[in-house]
């Protein structure tokens, strides 16, 4: 349940659900982590709170997809389709370098945490000139600093709206496209998943059915919380509260770990 909840909150608020998870698991030796089912189910939860609480927007991009002409909703689905390509090449060809920072401890995460930070910050106080529209270069770079994110403290959704903002895009509509933009890469790799377990792994590790029910509903239903949250703290523009909470935690996990 607490894995549940954490990832749910933390996918959506800007302080980085992977950072997070990790600190839990630290903390209390939780090893839901380990399990590969419990991975899948979590993610799959928390695309299904997104599908749920932003349902009226997917459904006018699929609406305006199925007229088969080049109107805002094709080229809508046009920016989320290239945002997805850095993340793609990096799930194709870095993928093991990432696992691999996923094993460094909670130094990494304190490091990241501060770089999440100071994006949310710098966002906070940046004032580019806004624009109407999210540009296809606009979502190439949004995209990137999403595969950035694929590092453990570096928050996704704070990287991708930070950069939006600097970029000059409107803040009414960054949350919207970065929790959307999302949608296909978390299924992929939870394909990807699916088909390490059809290989036959050992995906459960120590977790029955019913601890894994547990955290699929606490991941949806806070998933769910924190996405309406969310949208509205970025209208908003309180950023910044998230970037002073994400350098309190980091700084004092450099201290921990540099202590210890």
């Amino acid at each position: 349940m607490i894995l549940g909840i954490v990832q749910g909150l933390t996918e959506y608020l800007p302080v980085s659900s992977s950072g997070h998870l990790a600190i839990i698991s630290a903390a209390f030796g939780i090893d839901g982590e380990e399990s590969l089912m419990f991975t899948v189910a979590v993610h799959v939860a928390t695309v299904l709170s997104t599908l749920v609480m932003l349902w009226r927007e997917i459904d006018w991009i699929l609406k305006g997809l199925f007229k088969f002409q080049m109107n805002e909703e094709t080229k809508y689905a046009l920016n989320i389709l290239v945002s997805m390509i850095p993340v793609g090449i990096v799930g194709l060809f870095f993928k093991d370098r990432v696992e691999e920072a996923f094993g460094s401890g909670l130094l990494i995460v304190g490091v990241m945490l501060m770089l999440t930070a100071v994006l949310l910050i710098f966002s906070y106080y940046a004032k580019p000139r806004q624009k109407e529209h999210i540009s296809l270069w606009d979502a190439f770079v949004i995209g990137v600093a999403q595969a950035c994110a694929v590092l453990p403290g570096l928050s996704r959704s704070g990287s991708t709206i930070a950069t939006g903002l600097m970029l000059g895009n409107k803040k009414e509509k960054l949350a919207q496209f970065s929790f959307l933009m999302v949608i296909p890469p978390i299924l992929g790799e939870a394909l990807l998943d699916t088909m390490k377990m059809v290989k036959g792994e050992d995906v459960m590790g120590d977790i029955g059915m019913f601890p894994l029910a547990v955290g699929f509903l606490a991941a949806f239903l806070s998933g769910c919380f924190a996405c309406k949250l969310m949208i509205n703290v970025v209208k908003k523009g309180k950023l910044v509260y998230f970037g002073i909470y994400c350098a309190i935690v980091g700084l004092s996990l450099l201290i921990y770990t540099l202590a210890s």
